[in-house]
């Protein structure tokens, strides 16, 4: 027998009774024009943003040696990530044509890893890969999300896309449903956003600890009462290769926080 959550019966009861003429798609807006005005002051302050955190965790193992390296990064990219070039870090995910694949901001560092600290290699998502992501991530902060949207990547952003309007699981929605009919609506005393990307890794509220873009669309699809892509699939790449060329032109605010 299946048993349906009454909360997720709630938040599908309550989005279709949202008038669909209500919310139409317009210009991109960051999160951060939907959360609270506590939250947004919570991710303007430096010392009240639960998220610098993770980044200071990551900042150390930038910039320490560890154990089973042979230097750490900084003697290749500068102490605190002062030789990162912040435009490059702006355009993740790219399309590696070597390795025929996408590659994600934190991919790329755990392979910088491998091959050149000779570091092991942890599994996607391991915390500290998840910290120098959002190390990483943060030292471009203000920088405009610019990802590449021709070339190779034009038939990879129609597979991404066709993800991002697919339905799943038992509530029968797709991300388009609520991000892009229905942000600024209301649902469990929050507003709907647009589902951009920049500000991802962000620290979120209701789980308390730092999610990246492919986590969190791993929890929607939870949410959504299906089964969640793969960390390392070329669904989970493809939908978010899509979500972030949504974030084109919004600037970078890692560690963003939201809901």
């Amino acid at each position: 027998m299946i048993h349906f959550n009454k909360t997720s019966l709630l938040f599908c009861g309550l989005l279709l009774a949202i008038p669909a003429a209500a919310a139409v798609a317009g210009e991109a807006k960051s999160g951060y024009e939907y959360i609270m005005p506590e939250s947004r002051a919570m991710q303007d302050d430096d010392f009240e943003n639960p998220g610098l955190l993770t980044v200071e965790q990551g900042q150390h193992l930038f910039n320490n040696k560890q154990s089973d390296a042979s230097k750490a990064c900084a003697e290749c990219h500068g102490k605190d990530g002062t030789g990162l070039n912040t435009e490059n870090i702006a355009r993740y995910p790219v399309y590696s044509e070597n390795a025929a694949e996408i590659v994600t901001l934190q991919k790329q560092i755990s392979r910088c890893r491998v091959d050149n600290t000779a570091g092991k290699t942890l599994p996607t998502d391991h915390p500290d890969l998840v910290a120098l992501e959002t190390f990483v991530r943060n030292r471009a902060i203000g920088e405009a999300v610019n990802v590449q949207t021709d070339g190779p990547m034009t038939e990879l952003l129609q597979k991404g896309e066709n993800l991002y309007r697919t339905r799943y699981g038992l509530i029968d929605m797709a991300c388009y449903h609520c991000h892009d009919l229905y942000p600024g609506q209301m649902i469990r005393g929050q507003k709907i956003s647009q589902g951009q990307g920049n500000g991802f890794p962000a620290y979120r509220l209701d789980s308390g600890e730092i999610t990246n873009l492919h986590q969190r669309i791993q929890q929607c699809l939870t949410l959504m009462r299906a089964e969640p892509f793969a960390a390392d699939s070329e669904d989970i790449k493809l939908l978010g290769l899509y979500v972030m060329s949504r974030s084109n032109g919004l600037t970078i605010e890692t560690p963003a926080v939201r809901y």
